[in-house]
């Protein structure tokens, strides 16, 4: 006998983080109350309260599945014969395509973080800690302080460019050029880290 797959979307966590997001785009992210989100995913609040300490731990929580599944896609297209520019570009659209399906939820999350620093100021950690992975998806090092200089700078990057991709149509034409024009005005630093990169392995390769 076959053996019965679970349902994707079953458990109390995946259940929660929907709620989340379809009341987002529905009703706003600042006037959205926890217990809004419980009733909605069907759990108990005590039961949110143990899986999540906060919207912004549901969003985080979130951002880490996002990360995951441009990673699988990351290592799925083989890039590594692209030039790192090409790469870190090829990996950010792919977490745009990613995050295409709840474009309506993070349009309205961003346009009430920006008139909530606190909350913003929240997810930065997160934020950061995402963009890390990217450079490691685009096979450049995202560790030590250099990783770190590297990390703040794909994060201004991608601030800008996001807001095009919130306006943006179906094509995404406008958020591809936009990556491009940042990215090539960045190509130096990207260049230095995936030679620093190199220079890692190779030294490690030796030892």
């Amino acid at each position: 006998m076959a053996r019965k797959q679970s349902s994707p979307r079953s458990t109390p966590e995946d259940r929660i983080i929907e709620a989340a997001l379809k009341l987002a785009a529905t009703h706003g992210w600042q006037d959205l109350a926890l217990a809004d989100i419980a009733a909605a995913a069907k759990v108990s609040l005590p039961d949110l309260a143990k899986l999540f300490h906060s919207k912004s731990a549901i969003l985080a929580a979130w951002s880490r599945r996002i990360d995951a599944d441009v990673l699988a896609a990351a290592e799925a297209e083989n890039l590594e014969s692209e030039s790192p520019r090409d790469r870190l570009f090829d990996v950010l659209m792919l977490r745009f395509d990613a995050l295409a399906p709840r474009k309506p939820a993070l349009k309205r999350i961003a346009q009430d973080l920006a008139r909530d620093p606190l909350g913003a100021a929240t997810m930065l950690r997160p934020a950061l800690q995402s963009l890390g992975w990217m450079l490691e998806a685009a096979g450049l090092d995202s560790s030590g302080l250099r990783g770190a200089l590297c990390v703040r700078g794909l994060a201004l990057i991608w601030a800008a460019v996001f807001r095009v991709w919130l306006d943006d149509g179906e094509d995404q034409a406008k958020t591809m050029a936009e990556l491009d024009r940042r990215l090539r005005q960045a190509e130096s630093w990207i260049e230095t880290l995936a030679r620093f990169r190199g220079r890692a392995k190779d030294d490690e390769a030796a030892a």
